[in-house]
C-alpha cells in the first residue's frame, strides 16, 4: 500500500510541476531573469508550495507516525554552516544556469527530454562525487585526535551547540 501511495503522490507531484510550468526550463529561466523579460508567475506557484508545505510540516511535527503508519523522519538540525551555504549556492547557480532542479528533471527525463537526461546524468555524477568526498572526509575526521569522543564529527549538536550559526 505504501508503494502505491508513493506512486500516486509522485504522479500528482509530476503533473503539478507540468501544469505549473516548473518542468519547462525556459519558463523557469524567464522567472529568474529579473533584469530582462521577467515572468513572475512562478512566484505564485512557489508561494502556494510554501503555504502547503508549511501546513504539512506543522501537522507532521505533531505526529510520531505518518497516516500510513511509517515513522516521521523530519530534519532536526537547524544549524547553518559553510557546507549548507555552499551547497545552497551550488544548487541555486545550477538552477539558474539550466532552469531545472531535481523534481522537474525527473519529469523531463520521463518525457524523453535530452535536457532532462543530461541534467539527471550530471546530478547523479555530482551525487557520486559528493559521496566519495564525504567518505574521504569521514575517514580523515576519524583519524583526528579526539575522534573517538565524537568531537571531530563536525556536528555542532554533538558539542551542545545546536542552533548556532557556523561559518
Amino acid at each position: 500500500m505504501v508503494n502505491i501511495i508513493a506512486l500516486i503522490s509522485g504522479l500528482i507531484f509530476g503533473v503539478g510541476l507540468i501544469l505549473a510550468g516548473m518542468a519547462n526550463p525556459d519558463k523557469v529561466l524567464s522567472f529568474l531573469d529579473i533584469t530582462g523579460a521577467w515572468d513572475p508567475s512562478l512566484a505564485l506557484v512557489m508561494a502556494g508550495a510554501i503555504g502547503v508545505g508549511s501546513v504539512a510540516f506543522a501537522v507532521a511535527r505533531k505526529l510520531n507516525r505518518s497516516y500510513l503508519g511509517l515513522p516521521m523522519n523530519l530534519p532536526a538540525s537547524r544549524v547553518i554552516n559553510k557546507r549548507l551555504v555552499l551547497g545552497s549556492l551550488a544548487f541555486g547557480i545550477g538552477w539558474g544556469m539550466a532552469g531545472i532542479c531535481p523534481g522537474p528533471a525527473l519529469v523531463l527525463l520521463g518525457s524523453g527530454s535530452v535536457k532532462g537526461l543530461v541534467f539527471v546524468a550530471a546530478m547523479l555524477l555530482g551525487m557520486g562525487i559528493f559521496e566519495i568526498l564525504e567518505r574521504s572526509r569521514a575517514v580523515n575526521l576519524s583519524r583526528r585526535p579526539g575522534a573517538h569522543n565524537g568531537t571531530a564529527s563536525g556536528n555542532p549538536a554533538a558539542h551542545g551547540k545546536a542552533g548556532h550559526v557556523e561559518m
